[in-house]
């Protein structure tokens, strides 16, 4: 089980989404990173521990599912939750079967670190059945037991309420160990193991399950060149060129590192005038802990790749939990200027620039000012600064510490 001492449980920023779905279709699937967190919120959390638990981590429960996966279901009480169901993906279809047969809200409960393939079967065999999320790493917010406070992120990009007070400034080590529950909630000093156990247990485990590769080493390298990465424009000829493999290899092992949910491409922002928009996607890895341990960071200067690393995997969290339907992308000029985030709800865009020092200067503002010249409808633009004080700087520009924008 995942960090399974109730004691360290936080409600996460997804249990509502989660008790909603329950509410709404027959199947909610439940998939992100290993070790994200996923069995200790569906064990430990009151809205769900009342359910019957299945894990196919089980040997003689993944038998059944593979063998006998009709009676399997056949013989456990619904509503019930089954746990890394990417091992057996042929046990969607007979939790289809019984779908069919009677259509019962919250009746299934599915949970695992899923790769695509997996994602498109389950899409396939419970289409309009069923609702996907993703648990993210930690948020802050959840780190600290903050999760019954509604979001400022939330207050902003809905109602464009800017969020007010004095911020505590985020701290290197938060950001270098990242938001993997074991870590954050763990003792510090055993964080360089865990991490690198759990790089271990990745390669040696979960690739082999998900495809078969010929040369792990090199599949080790191209990972840790791809956490140099992070928050990085793609350029798959670069990377691949720089791994020493073909450009069909990189790209297969990239897909692979995307399937497990260890990195994830950030789509560029299109809708706007400039006739100079770069169109590849960045790349960032999901959790800034584990990128900075296969970058090889120590506890030195927080890097500003590292702190937008950071950023992204708190708000990719807060907003798929409490502004669903809300985009969140990049915008790029060639050579020219760069936004990190552009967030899309309605008819609302809210631009966010990432910086990680404690003060700025007008310079820092030319990319926020460019894509509001270029993007009518953006009515708020953000500099995200790691200070404590927000400050209006006029025509839509505004300061806002990176504590309060993630409170």
């Amino acid at each position: 089980m995942e960090n399974s001492d109730i004691s360290l449980y936080r409600p996460r920023e997804a249990t509502h989404l989660l008790q909603d779905g329950l509410d709404a279709l027959p199947v909610v699937v439940l998939s992100g990173l290993r070790q994200s967190g996923k069995s200790t919120l569906l064990t430990e959390d009151p809205l769900f521990s009342n359910r019957p638990y299945l894990t196919l981590d089980d040997f003689s429960t993944l038998n059944q599912a593979n063998t006998a996966p009709e009676s399997l279901l056949a013989g456990s009480k619904v509503p019930i939750t089954i746990d890394e169901v990417q091992r057996c993906p042929s046990l969607l279809t007979a939790i289809k079967a019984h779908i069919d047969k009677k259509r019962q809200r919250g009746r299934f409960l599915l949970s695992g670190s899923a790769n695509l393939a997996l994602l498109a079967g389950v899409s396939e065999s419970l289409a309009g059945r069923a609702l996907y999320l993703t648990l993210h790493p930690m948020t802050r917010r959840e780190i600290r037991r903050e999760t019954h406070k509604p979001p400022a992120l939330a207050a902003l990009i809905e109602h464009g309420r800017l969020p007010e007070g004095i911020a505590e400034p985020i701290a290197r080590q938060e950001v270098l160990l990242g938001g993997m529950p074991p870590v954050c909630l763990g003792p510090r000093r055993a964080a360089p193991l865990w991490f690198r156990a759990y790089v271990q247990l990745y390669v040696e485990r979960d690739v082999r399950q998900l495809s078969q590769i010929a040369d792990l080493i090199a599949f080790r390298i191209l990972a840790e060149l791809t956490a140099l990465r992070t928050a990085q424009i793609l350029n798959l000829s670069d990377l691949a060129r720089d791994a020493k493999l073909s450009a069909a290899t990189a790209t297969r092992y990239l897909q692979l590192l995307e399937a497990s949910f260890l990195v994830h491409r950030l789509p560029p922002f299109l809708r706007n005038r400039s006739s100079r928009l770069i169109k590849s996607p960045k790349l960032y890895f999901t959790d800034s802990g584990l990128a900075a341990h296969m970058m090889g960071v120590q506890d030195t200067k927080l890097s500003g790749s590292l702190l937008e690393t950071w950023l992204l995997q708190n708000l990719s969290a807060i907003v798929e939990a409490h502004v669903p339907g809300a985009r969140i992308s990049y915008w790029s000029e060639q050579g020219r200027h760069e936004v990190d985030f552009v967030v899309e709800h309605k008819n609302t865009v809210i631009a966010i620039e990432c910086k990680s020092g404690t003060r700025w200067e007008s310079s820092d503002l030319a990319g926020l000012r460019a894509f509001q010249s270029r993007t009518p409808q953006c009515k708020i633009a953000i500099l995200a600064y790691n200070g404590e004080r927000p400050a209006a700087l006029g025509n839509g520009l505004y300061a806002v510490p990176i504590g309060l924008l993630v409170s």
